[in-house]
């Protein structure tokens, strides 16, 4: 005997067996349901005074009997659905209402998480009496972008008549036109996560809500992560449970359902509980901000250094959030694995992190000491140091390479570098100093990472001078200086001697390069330093500048020990582009 899933408590003996004899019903494949199953769902239903439900196969075989409460119903987990774009999962629910309702959004929730082939609810009357039959089912992306389809109720005489649709038929038709639409889309798999970005604006904070979009573009590419559908949401203020509220969660499952995405990224930090409630209501993997640079820098993260300083970042980032999971069986997920670890195992899992917390943190402050010996040594030896600073993307990296003929790894992704790189630099008034590249800054830095880091940045701290590179041609190059100066204000190096480089000029025309400059100087900005950071002929200026910065006025011991004469100045300023600096 199959057993009974959802709220059996409190039946009596009798109301099961009721309950029980549905299992010995077998329905016409072609039958959407038989009029005399329906009209004994209601008897039964009316009998324990809650909702009654079953699911059906395709070969008209009854799989599950639900017994919900008095408005509502708890799936049984029916395990992953069918492999394949468009495939449904080969299952329909037949279900009572009590109270006379036609079809809620929580049966279209259900229809549209679970791919069911269709769902069909059962209004009634307080005699029991059952009203009509009201059917929906799902339909293929549209420019309309509409997710299901509710047909016309069928009343209880053209049920009994046999007038219903012709339940195999209409499913052959629905799987052709979801696989002719996905044939179109051509969606593949290319074994990326498939994302749906939230964007969330909150009062009149709009103003760079492009630019913040399109950064968080970049980082889910970065992170290997295709994005399917982008949700902005404008609110006067935040959520405090959900941060978008639940209406427009349930949007955004119906939108990621149709795109065959996966995964959720938000564009804004989640506290521990809304990430978890965030979760639990859309049943998607969430991903704030703050977790998605992380994650991009555990992708790029080489070195020892680098990767104690991530393992850190990441373990400060959730050990708050490592909270138990969530036992309430909701209508989708009830039952075997919807349970937590349990308090003991929590409480062992947060000692287990603490003590690795100790162990980095330990580990970190040895290679921090290390470092300092080496940045000892290159102090001791007199030479400047000129480190390389600016928004991620900007070209730091390739400017080290083109200075210094260097092999440093140069992506166009942000993140590309963490560990701190150095090279000795020549220039051909037989000085040198030493070039150092360094992790690129990003608005809002998560501020443990900005904490794992700081023994990494600490290189800046012997630096002598400063090289903010800016990307000339990102139209957010203004938010990108203000996010750089506020972490260098907060790294104390604020007052540090720089030059502002403006980079990739190649990507801008005389007359856009003109306004940009022209723009720097309007606002205040140190006189930027236009360079195209792949073409050492654009140079020159740089070199000069950074010799007029470093040694200009006896700031720091000319290492020639002689001064300069006409004759070298002008042997710099006609270096040619094949002689190594």
């Amino acid at each position: 005997m199959q057993t009974l899933s959802g709220n059996t408590t409190g039946l009596s003996a009798s109301e099961k067996k009721a309950l029980e004899r549905i299992w010995r019903r077998r329905i016409d494949p072609h039958l959407v349901v038989t009029p005399e199953l329906a009209t004994y769902l209601c008897e039964v239903s009316k009998l324990v005074k809650r909702q009654v439900g079953i699911l059906i196969d395709r070969r008209g075989d009854i799989l599950h009997v639900i017994i919900g409460e008095q408005d509502k119903i708890m799936l049984p987990d029916l395990g992953p659905r069918r492999a394949g774009q468009g495939r449904f999962r080969g299952v329909r629910l037949i279900h009572t209402h009590l109270r006379g309702e036609t079809l809620t959004r929580d049966d279209f929730m259900d229809l549209a998480k679970l791919r069911l082939d269709l769902v069909a609810a059962i209004p009634m009357n307080p005699r029991g009496v059952m009203l009509s039959l009201d059917v929906a089912h799902l339909l293929p992306p549209n420019p309309e972008n509409e997710q299901w389809r509710a047909l016309e109720p069928i009343p209880l005489h053209a049920i009994q008549r046999g007038e219903q649709p012709d339940f195999v038929d209409l499913m052959r038709t629905l799987e052709e036109e979801f696989a002719y639409t996905a044939a179109q889309t051509r969606i593949v798999d290319d074994g990326k996560e498939r994302a749906v970005i939230v964007q969330v604006i909150v009062g009149r904070q709009g103003g760079d809500a492009e630019a913040r979009l399109h950064e968080l573009k970049e980082l889910c590419r970065t992170a290997g992560v295709r994005v399917q559908d982008v949700v902005v949401q404008k609110r006067n203020e935040p959520d405090p449970k959900t941060l978008i509220g639940t209406g427009k969660l349930e949007d955004i499952v119906l939108r990621a359902l149709q795109a065959d995405a996966t995964l959720l990224v938000i564009d804004q930090d989640l506290s521990p509980a809304q990430a978890r409630t965030i979760g639990d209501i859309t049943e998607m993997k969430v991903v704030d901000r703050t977790m998605l640079i992380l994650d991009i820098f555990a992708q790029h993260a080489h070195s020892r250094d680098g990767k104690l300083q991530v393992e850190l970042a990441q373990l400060k980032y959730t050990l708050p959030r490592l909270q138990d999971k969530n036992t309430m069986m909701s209508r989708l997920t009830g039952g075997i694995g919807g349970r937590g670890p349990g308090e003991t195992k929590l409480e062992i899992n947060r000692r287990r992190a603490k003590e690795r917390l100790q162990l980095l943190d330990d580990q970190i402050q040895v290679l921090a000491k290390r470092r300092g010996e080496r940045r000892k040594g290159r102090t001791k030896s007199e030479l400047p140091i000129v480190s390389i600073v600016g928004y991620t993307n900007a070209g730091k990296s390739t400017l080290l390479n083109t200075l210094t003929q260097g092999d440093v790894l140069v992506e166009d992704k942000l993140f590309a570098t963490l560990d701190p790189t150095s090279r000795r630099l020549r220039f051909p008034s037989e000085r040198e100093i030493i070039l150092t590249d360094t992790v690129g800054f990003i608005r809002d830095l998560p501020k443990d990472l900005v904490a794992a880091f700081r023994a990494t940045l600490e290189e800046l701290d012997e630096a002598d001078l400063l090289l903010h590179v800016v990307d000339a041609a990102d139209p957010a190059r203004d938010a990108h200086i203000a996010a750089v100066e506020k972490i260098l204000a907060e790294l104390e190096l604020g007052d540090r001697p720089r030059l502002v480089v403006f980079n990739k000029i190649d990507r801008l025309d005389e007359e856009a390069l003109g306004h940009v400059l022209a723009n720097a100087r309007r606002i205040g900005e140190p006189d930027p330093i236009p360079v195209s950071a792949k073409d050492r002929k654009t140079l020159q200026p740089l070199f000069l500048a950074m010799e007029r910065a470093l040694w200009s006025d006896n700031r720091l011991r000319d290492q020639a020990s002689f001064e300069r004469t006409p004759r070298e100045e002008s042997a710099f300023g006609d270096v040619e582009p094949d002689d190594a600096p």
